[in-house]
């Protein structure tokens, strides 16, 4: 077994669905893990610790929503990326994996190829964000982003941000200043031609202001265009 192949655990209670996947992805190169229910996919996290987990949304027992929310809220497994997949398609759906951290979100029926080029462009921005230097810091004020340490700090004090939630502040705070339209902000976050909606960015926006707190102001909305980052004054 190659030292430089990547692990994807597949949880899917549809035996054609996970078959399929496990086929494409095998023959893609990736070792596979399978887990046909919640509760086997919660445990396979725990043993295997994938690099990536595709994760149906509908599943019998612990629902695929419930298994992103827990896998975020340990430290051993809060930043596996994870890719949701579902039959549905609705933008209450979409909202809700966002906000619990999903890396991205992929609508039954999918392309193999297309779901394989986000699987390969998650896994590179996550390649990307661990080889930053730990000392890699954004310090204002009473605020400190540690991007290598995927923490942030508001008057000293940790605040618990998903996963999604920390990579668009760090897009805006990289930038001070710099006005950010909607559609910059996802694909410096999830990669160009990603299907998202503004309603799906705000939410973001407006749960990274209630978390920081005093610090919220720093995220300033631009009306019309999108939002940006306050320079210091």
């Amino acid at each position: 077994m190659s030292e430089s192949k990547k692990t994807v655990l597949i949880v899917e209670d549809e035996e054609d669905i996970l078959a399929l996947l496990h086929f494409n992805l095998m023959k893609a190169d990736f070792n596979v893990i399978c887990a046909s229910c919640g509760e086997e996919g919660l445990k396979s996290v725990i043993s295997s610790q994938p690099d990536l987990v595709l994760l149906d949304l509908m599943l019998p027992g612990i629902d695929g929503l419930e298994i992103c929310r827990r896998l975020r809220a340990d430290e051993a497994t809060r930043n596996i990326p994870i890719i949701m997949l579902t039959a549905k398609g609705e933008e209450s759906d979409v909202v809700k994996g966002l906000e619990l951290g999903a890396d991205d979100y992929v609508t039954k029926p999918f392309s193999i190829k297309v779901l394989l080029a986000r699987i390969q462009a998650v896994l590179r921005r996550r390649k990307e964000e661990s080889s930053q230097q730990e000392q890699d810091e954004l310090v204002f004020d009473q605020l400190a982003i540690h991007r290598g340490r995927n923490l942030v700090q508001v008057e000293g004090k940790s605040v618990d941000l998903t996963f999604t939630e920390f990579r668009v502040l760090v897009a805006l705070a990289s930038r001070p200043g710099w006005v950010f339209t909607r559609y910059q902000i996802v694909n410096a976050v999830r990669g160009e031609d990603y299907a998202v909606t503004d309603r799906a960015v705000d939410v973001q926006i407006a749960g990274l202001r209630k978390k920081l707190g005093s610090c919220g102001n720093y995220i300033e909305t631009v009306r019309g265009v999108g939002y940006r980052f306050r320079e210091d004054s």
